[in-house]
């Protein structure tokens, strides 16, 4: 398998699983578990998990340098305030319009990379972002006549800005460039639990899962959106470049429509069809580059 096709793979397969966080997070949420106790347990199971894998199953070293940490340290807090202020945006606008916003990520990144890093943005870059853009609006079923409240949005361009941060910042930043992808991922996640230690008083804030079935998707949560998603996120970051793996990531609302299809009965409308043909378009573009182009 060509290392160009190995990449697009990752990052279709981050998009996917980072989209099944609705299935694990939304019965949590039911229970009355709030978001930071909510989001510590996703951080701090997928840490245990990940860690034992690495260290006595893989026997990989996760030995890395100060000069390495500091750099990680701060992504792993980009990645973990991104997630904590888009959950935040839900106090204030419906989850589908916050989902929607936060799609203009893609664009920061593009943007970022083209002003900061002299990527060059191409036509295909450009028409696949409109597409998938367009698209992914067509997939929100929100109420008509609905005000946005300007608090939400800002909270939620904030948690987009964070993860173009972290996208970006995994790629270029040239003193974690040899790190392996595993070992990368493990210290994000390490990194990024400090903010719920912090944000629940060292844990005495901390709500207990009093149910086996609280567990169960407390671990779901920990492994498919969490420990899957970063590490084939950050593989393809590597190979294909920062701004190809964001436009994949139009591929994580097309999970959240299957899972809605499959397990919560919701109807598939013209407009929903036509949004998913169109992130599929601006997607298949993408991987229908020149293929010579290892990263852009």
């Amino acid at each position: 398998m060509k290392k160009r096709t190995i990449g697009i793979f990752n990052g279709a397969l981050a998009a996917a699983s980072y989209g099944t966080n609705p299935l694990f997070a939304l019965p949590l949420y039911a229970a009355g578990i709030g978001v930071n106790s909510v989001l510590f347990y996703r951080y701090v199971l997928a840490v245990i998990i990940y860690g034992i894998w690495l260290k006595f199953v893989k026997k990989i070293s996760l030995k890395i340098s100060y000069k390495q940490f500091v750099p990680i340290l701060f992504l792993g807090l980009f990645f973990s305030l991104s997630s904590l202020t888009l959950f935040s945006a839900f106090k204030y606008i419906e989850a589908g319009i916050a989902c929607t916003i936060l799609f203009i990520y893609p664009v920061l990144v593009a943007l970022i990379m083209a002003l900061f890093f002299k990527e060059k943005i191409t036509k295909t870059v450009i028409f696949s972002i409109i597409l998938t853009s367009i698209g992914v609006v067509l997939l929100y079923k929100g109420k008509s006549g609905i005000d946005l409240n300007l608090h939400g949005v800002a909270i939620v361009f904030t948690s987009a800005l964070l993860y173009a941060l972290y996208i970006v910042g995994v790629k270029n930043i040239k003193t974690i460039k040899h790190i392996r992808p595993t070992v990368l991922s493990f210290y994000v996640m390490l990194c990024g639990l400090l903010v719920y230690i912090y944000n629940l008083k060292f844990c005495t804030q901390l709500q207990p899962l009093d149910r086996p079935v609280l567990w169960l998707y407390a671990i779901g949560l920990s492994v498919i959106p969490t420990i899957i998603s970063l590490e084939t996120i950050t593989i393809a970051i590597k190979i294909i470049g920062s701004t190809t793996t964001a436009l994949l990531g139009a591929l994580e609302p097309l999970t959240a429509i299957f899972f809605g299809v499959l397990f919560f009965h919701e109807q598939l409308t013209l407009r929903i069809i036509i949004g998913v043909i169109l992130i599929l378009l601006g997607v298949f573009l993408i991987i229908l580059r020149k293929k010579h182009r290892a990263a852009e």
